[in-house]
């Protein structure tokens, strides 16, 4: 049976190339298109759609308004395409309960194979078990938990976080972050595949819902002591002598932009037994050799369960192939990252 697509976008041009492509495949079919975010909500009421391609900025009713109103009485799986300038607001969408985010200038790119292949990747997602349990309230920041006075700098011992994911990692580090007491006292190095031009408004996003510090990587500058850095799109997030982060330009046929096996393996060579590699979820099978690589230098290995997961892929592959030595749900992650920073702080 098709998967029955809702189009919703102000533009009757972007809702129509939208017909286009999505009529390429005959796993889809267009069962309507609404102009605004009331006319989706009131769709979605009848028809119950399988999958819904909404855009951000509307009049009336705007998509992170509508989704939020779908996801609290018919959940649907939600793919978000919008402009990069909207990038802020599509992780905003992203918690309210959407899956993924897609730029429209990449719409037309070979033939919309992306974004097909994207829809397909969407729908296939269980929104009633996954969304609802990274949406349920959150515990109380890891607090209980005495942290030692925050370090100066890393010349130290000290424990560094490197935390990689993919599809619904957005939702899962929003849910990591704010779990975290201010005074948490070590780096947290974030490689998330994103599209290019999405990863600022994503900083922007994480910093919102954390506690700490959340900013864009910048080329050489230093890895301070309670800063969360997020890897940028158009390049790979690593960690290089000195203590500074060093971003490595993209190569051409590279599957994962940025890369999180990069930056796991780069901080096993920097940092070695301090290193502590998380891996969340999402597609494919980037992390798992950089996360062995931590293992096998002596550092720690986590990995998100598969029953709190969007996507049990990622962290999958790493479990399977024996490099995490803890596996947990979510929701305990941040825990043990401060328990691992009291360890570290006190050897």
């Amino acid at each position: 049976m098709a998967i029955r697509v809702l189009l919703v976008d102000d533009s009757a041009v972007v809702r129509n190339l939208l017909r286009a492509i999505f009529e390429k495949d005959d796993a889809f079919e267009i069962m309507g298109e609404a102009a605004n975010g009331l006319e989706a909500v009131a769709q979605v009421r009848r028809e119950r759609p399988g999958l819904i391609a909404m855009d951000l900025e509307m009049p009336l009713m705007g998509g992170v308004e509508a989704i939020e109103e779908i996801m609290s009485f018919c959940p649907v799986p939600i793919l978000v395409v919008t402009d990069h300038a909207n990038a802020q607001h599509a992780y905003a969408a992203v918690a309210h309960g959407a899956i993924d985010v897609m730029a429209k200038s990449g719409l037309s790119e070979n033939g919309g194979k992306g974004l097909l292949a994207r829809a397909h990747l969407v729908a296939s997602i269980p929104v009633i078990t996954h969304i609802k349990s990274l949406r349920r309230p959150a515990p109380k920041p890891a607090a209980a938990l005495a942290l030692p006075p925050r370090a100066r700098n890393l010349s130290r011992p000290g424990a560094v976080f490197g935390v990689v994911s993919s599809t619904g990692g957005p939702q899962a580090l929003c849910r990591l972050l704010s779990q975290l007491p201010v005074n948490f006292n070590c780096p947290i190095l974030i490689s998330q595949h994103v599209i290019p031009g999405f990863a600022a408004g994503m900083a922007k996003w994480l910093a919102t819902e954390s506690s700490l510090p959340v900013k864009l990587a910048e080329q050489g500058e230093t890895i301070e002591p309670g800063q969360v850095y997020l890897s940028p799109s158009e390049a790979h997030l690593s960690a290089a002598s000195g203590n500074r982060i060093d971003l490595l330009a993209l190569r051409e046929g590279e599957t994962y932009r940025p890369s999180c096996n990069v930056l796991l393996e780069s901080m096993a060579t920097v940092f070695g037994k301090r290193s502590v590699g998380i891996i969340l979820t999402g597609m494919g099978s980037d992390g798992a050799m950089g996360l062995a690589r931590i293992k096998a230098v002596g550092g720690t290995t986590l990995a998100q369960d598969a029953a709190s997961s969007v996507i049990y892929g990622m962290n999958r592959v790493a479990i399977e192939g024996g490099a995490v030595q803890r596996v947990l749900p979510l929701d305990e992650i941040a825990a043990a990252m401060v328990q691992l920073a009291c360890v570290a702080e006190r050897s």
